[in-house]
C-alpha cells in the first residue's frame, strides 16, 4: 500500500513540474512590447473584452494600416457611431472603414466571425489587435481558423497587468485557456 502511495506521489510531482514548465513555455509564447511589426495588413481585426484595443485598432486605421477595420464580439447593441464615441478619438471620418461583427462571444468564435468577414472581403491579411497576455491563444485560433491568411500580431499592452497577483492570476487562467484550446485542435481538428 505504502509503494502505492509513493506513485502517486510522483505523478502528482510529474505533473505539476510538466505545468509550471508549460507555463513558463506559454510565458515565453506572450510578445513583448518592442517586437510589433509596422506593416500593413487588408485589415484590422480587433478583439473585444479589454482596455485599449478599440483605440488601439482605430489608431493603426488612421495611420493607414489597413483598408479596413473589424471589431469581432461586439454588443448587439452597439454600432460603429457608438464605438467612436466611446473611443473619445476625432476619427467620423474612418466610419466608412469599420465594420462590427456581432455573433461571437469567446476567443473561438472571433476566430470563425472573422474568417467568414475575412472571405467576404477577399482578404488575405490581418493585423490582429488583443492583449498581449491573449494573443498566444488568440494566434492559435486565428491561424487554425484561417490557415492560408498572413496574421500580423499586434498586441496591446495594459498597464499593470503583470505586476499584480490580479495580472498573474489572468495570464495562468489564459494559460489553462490556451492548453485547452490546444487540446480540443488534437481531439476535433482544425475547423473552427
Amino acid at each position: 500500500m505504502s509503494a502505492y502511495r509513493g506513485w502517486w506521489k510522483i505523478a502528482i510531482g510529474v505533473v505539476a513540474i510538466a505545468w509550471v514548465g508549460g507555463l513558463v513555455w506559454f510565458l515565453s509564447l506572450m510578445p513583448r512590447e518592442e517586437e510589433v511589426d509596422a506593416t500593413a495588413t487588408d485589415a484590422i481585426i480587433v478583439l473585444t473584452g479589454g482596455s485599449q484595443r478599440v483605440e488601439n485598432g482605430l489608431d493603426l486605421l488612421a495611420q493607414g494600416k489597413a483598408k479596413k477595420l473589424f471589431v469581432s464580439g461586439v454588443y448587439h447593441s452597439t454600432n460603429v457611431q457608438a464605438l467612436l464615441r466611446a473611443s473619445k478619438l476625432p476619427l467620423q471620418s474612418l466610419a466608412c472603414c469599420i465594420e462590427l461583427g456581432h455573433e461571437a462571444d469567446n476567443t473561438h468564435g472571433n476566430a470563425a466571425e472573422t474568417a467568414a468577414w475575412m472571405r467576404a472581403e477577399n482578404f488575405r491579411s490581418l493585423r490582429l489587435v488583443t492583449a498581449s497576455y491573449h494573443m498566444p491563444r488568440s494566434l492559435l485560433e486565428f491561424s487554425r481558423a484561417m490557415p492560408d491568411v498572413r496574421i500580423v500580431p499586434n498586441p496591446v499592452f495594459p498597464k499593470g497587468r503583470r505586476a499584480s497577483l490580479h495580472g498573474a492570476l489572468l495570464i495562468v487562467a489564459e494559460y489553462m485557456k490556451y492548453l485547452f484550446a490546444l487540446a480540443r485542435l488534437e481531439l476535433f481538428g482544425s475547423t473552427p
